[in-house]
């Protein structure tokens, strides 16, 4: 189980955050100040800081150090300051109020990169990109469809130029994790690569985070303060979700992808910047085109590379591959013992039509390691039954089972007749058997949870007779 220390001085966003991470599976300790954390740190270790950066007395980056990651939260107005504190080491920064998807999303992708034996860029420095144990594999992706394949190689024929790229797809789908493949294979993989969630940052403030502002710009404007386009001078710059983008800010946008330089909110003279832009978008960007809330020039701009990802249910060759990584995942950060999937969850996931694509496929194995009472997860534990598909290969009589018969391989008493559906077997099975079994027995014996038999029992009309009920 991780160690995660929090520090922040307002006890109700302390509380709160305390409660989500504890909620799956996190150990926390809590400490209202730097001077308060370094007492912690001095009487156990931690896995991961995740600090304000604005406290009383020491500011969050008084934390970083080289042996514990930090994650710097900080507000909007100070969003700047956290790419500085980032500068300084930090691995990451979340802005508040922030989501709780997002905050767990960065946990778990820190913590992940901490137990790698190797960085993400040593392993480009010693595995070979035609090495054919990473043809299913790049940058954190991992597919063995010929989808996927077509995109990797896409990814490695456009990352060494500086040529902008437009990604596109569904929500869940890995657009980021192509950004960063991208900035880590290109020439400029020493430099910065600045992240910026268009649809999370404010209309108001959006301008002034992208561009900068000179003091007095506007009311508040304390002092000047560079904009993550300068910040990210030398590097890449990704814009997620940049339909969202104001008009405003995508004309400003423009010029600097025209002209190559900026100019800070109140400020007259333009600065300079060498910056290779990334964009994603979830949307269908030419139909916002049309409807004029997004500039036909910007597109033109940003569309010289497209590069359009796969939904989960368009490479169902990769569903398992991804479960079984992310499950060897999960159970390794939740401290849990290694889990594996059933027949019955197996056929459930290529059932399924995963409309929140691998994002939705990593919470249901995640919710399912956590409340799963066994080792082997069934159909019923990843609650799929909801929303599924039928595939080609399945013919209307070919039922759909939920249920895996587990049993001793050497006894033949304990399997089906070849005549005999594994459905039809559990009912039997259950009917034989409950008067003389109490329900623990009769889930042990089927190789189920007591909480999947009793699904099993509601979906196939079986009650529990009063005899076993008292067991």
């Amino acid at each position: 189980m991780s160690h995660i220390l929090i520090v922040e001085d307002e006890g109700i966003i302390r509380s709160a955050l305390r409660r989500l991470l504890e909620r799956n599976g996190f150990q926390v300790t809590e400490a209202g100040s730097v001077a308060e954390a370094r007492d912690k740190i001095a009487l156990q270790s931690f896995d991961l800081i995740i600090s304000d950066l604005r406290l009383p007395g020491e500011a969050g980056t008084e934390l970083i150090n080289p042996t514990t990651p930090v994650l710097i939260m900080t507000s909007y107005a100070s969003l700047r300051s956290a790419v500085d504190a980032m500068k300084q080491g930090a691995v990451d920064y979340i802005a508040k109020p922030f989501d709780h998807d997002e905050m767990l999303d960065a946990v778990n992708q820190i913590l992940s990169q901490q137990k790698q034996p190797l960085s993400t860029s040593s392993l480009l420095d010693h595995t070979p990109l035609d090495d054919p144990g990473t043809e299913h594999y790049l940058q954190g992706m991992l597919g063995e469809s010929e989808a996927m394949q077509a995109v990797f190689r896409q990814i490695r024929k456009v990352a060494p130029f500086d040529s902008r790229v437009l990604i596109l797809g569904e929500s869940g789908t890995g657009k980021e994790l192509v950004a960063k493949a991208l900035h880590a294979l290109s020439p400029r993989h020493k430099g910065p690569l600045i992240s910026v969630n268009c649809a999370a940052i404010p209309e108001t403030l959006i301008e002034s985070e992208l561009f900068g502002h000179e003091k007095g710009a506007f009311t508040g404007a304390s002092s000047s303060r560079n904009g993550l386009v300068e910040a990210a001078d030398g590097g890449s710059l990704f814009l997620d979700e940049i339909g969202e983008l104001p008009l405003d800010a995508q004309a400003r946008l423009l010029r600097v992808l025209q002209e190559g330089e900026i100019r800070r909110l109140g400020a007259v003279d333009s600065r300079k910047v060498d910056i290779r832009l990334l964009a994603a978008t979830h949307r269908d960007i030419r139909t916002l085109v049309d409807q004029g809330r997004f500039r036909l020039d910007l597109y033109y701009r940003l569309n010289v590379i497209e590069i359009e990802l796969p939904c989960l249910a368009e490479r169902e060759e990769d569903v398992l591959l991804l479960a079984e990584r992310l499950l060897d995942q999960t159970c390794q950060r939740l401290g849990r013992p290694m889990m594996r999937l059933s027949k019955s969850a197996r056929q459930a996931m290529l059932s399924h039509s995963w409309p929140g694509n691998v994002r939705e496929l990593e919470n249901r194995i995640e919710r399912a390691v956590i409340l799963s009472e066994d080792t082997l997860l069934h159909a019923c534990d990843l609650q799929l039954d909801g929303d599924t598909r039928t595939r080609p290969t399945q013919t209307a009589t070919q039922p759909l089972v939920n249920v895996e018969t587990n049993l001793e391989e050497n006894d033949p008493a304990h399997l089906p007749s070849d005549d005999l559906s594994l459905e039809d077997y559990f009912v039997r099975f259950v009917q034989e058997n409950e008067e003389q079994m109490s329900e623990t027995e009769l889930a042990r014996k089927l190789g189920i949870s007591r909480k999947c038999l009793w699904e099993r029992r509601q979906k196939l009309g079986i009650p529990r007779k009063k005899t076993a009920a008292s067991r």
